[in-house]
């Protein structure tokens, strides 16, 4: 009797979806749906509920295991024991010859110092000969101190004369407050310059006077039976010579003292007129 064709709706296996789109073992994930047309499977399928969670397919699963334990395995093989014999082990250096050139171009190497290298240039090689540092001879030490010294002068004169400019500036309004300040003090020591011409002229005269009194004694009288310098005599005429060199160097000083007030205050004329651009 001939099987009648089945009515309603198939399930399980007798599906003809499952027959094409799942192989024995794989597992359909709940809620999805294959297209009859292509045989692709699809996303889950809208019940019209919203907020479905959405399930990785299972063999985008066995990718990312297999990726996981490949990463592991190559970490652990890094660090092996293994490998790390297999690395090169870096060769230490370390200071090892000392070498130089004497006047004659000869080399000279020591593991310390040749006696003859001391004050020349000097190498230091390494275990494997390669120049590590160098030792400075005498001479240039001595030329780079010297160097840096004019360096250091140069340096000080430049904010020197900068610290004059602004001085300048904050002291002085015009050029005749300059010359006024420059004719005061210089009346100052004109003044005392007179001062001291003044008792160089009253010394002098004493001197004078004390040089007539002490030729009645001897030693400067010729008389045989002068009688000798009295002492008050004798220290007036001490005091007088010593007093007329005292105010003779002092005179000497408050020239020189004019002159170079000249110098400054023309210097400082000139240079404010640069800064404040007068001609």
């Amino acid at each position: 009797m001939p099987r009648s064709a089945p009515t309603g709706t198939a399930t399980g296996s007798d599906h003809p979806a499952y027959d094409t789109g799942h192989k024995a073992g794989a597992p359909r994930v709940a809620g999805q749906r294959r297209d009859a047309a292509n045989g692709a499977e699809s996303g889950p399928e809208e019940s019209g509920a919203s907020g479905v969670a959405l399930t990785m397919p299972w063999y985008l699963i066995r990718r990312l295991t297999a990726a996981v334990l490949g990463g592991l395995a190559l970490v652990a093989l890094c660090g092996s024991p293994a490998l790390a014999a297999t690395r090169k082990p870096k060769t230490k250096v370390h200071e090892a010859v000392y070498r130089c050139r004497d006047a004659n171009g000869q080399s000279h190497f020591g593991q310390s110092i040749p006696a003859v290298c001391i004050g020349r240039d000097i190498e230091v090689l390494d275990n494997t000969g390669r120049v590590v540092r160098r030792i400075d001879s005498t001479a240039a030490l001595a030329a780079r101190a010297g160097q840096q010294d004019q360096a250091d002068a140069e340096k000080r004169a430049a904010e020197a004369a900068a610290q004059r400019d602004r001085t300048l500036l904050a002291t002085y309004l015009s050029v005749a407050d300059i010359e006024r300040l420059r004719d005061n003090r210089l009346e100052i020591l004109v003044q005392q310059s007179a001062v001291t011409r003044e008792y160089i002229s009253n010394l002098r005269e004493r001197e004078s006077r004390l040089i007539a009194d002490v030729q009645r004694f001897r030693p400067y009288s010729p008389k045989p039976t002068a009688p000798a310098v009295p002492d008050h005599l004798a220290e007036e005429m001490v005091n007088t010579v010593n007093g007329l060199q005292v105010y003779q160097e002092e005179l000497a000083k408050n020239t020189t003292e004019q002159t170079r007030l000249r110098e400054e205050f023309d210097a400082d004329i000139n240079r404010f007129k640069e800064l404040k651009g007068i001609k």
